[in-house]
C-alpha cells in the first residue's frame, strides 16, 4: 500500500497544530489512478493545494472524508500498487 499525504514541504512554513480542510475528493474507492493524477483539493492557510497519486495503482481506502480536517503527516488515503 502507498500511502497519500499532503506534501511535506506546503507544511514548512505553518505554525505546528495547524490543520488543513480536505475540500473535495477527485476519485472514488475502486478507481484506478495514474502516478501524478489529482486526488483531492485541501486548504491550507486560506491556500488551495491539489493533492496528487504518487504512484499508479487502484485507490484502496480513504482516510479522510471530505469537510474533514487534517494535521501534518495524516495519511489521506491508500493506493493499492
Amino acid at each position: 500500500m502507498i500511502d497519500v499525504k499532503l506534501d511535506g514541504a506546503v507544511w514548512d512554513d505553518v505554525e505546528e497544530g495547524t490543520e488543513a480542510l480536505l475540500q473535495d475528493w477527485q476519485v472514488e474507492v475502486g478507481q484506478q489512478v495514474t502516478a501524478g493524477q489529482t486526488l483531492v483539493v485541501a486548504e491550507l492557510v486560506k491556500t488551495t493545494h491539489e493533492v496528487t497519486a504518487p504512484a499508479a495503482g487502484r485507490l484502496a481506502a480513504i482516510e479522510v472524508a471530505a469537510g474533514d480536517t487534517f494535521g501534518r503527516h495524516t495519511v489521506l488515503a491508500r493506493i493499492e500498487g
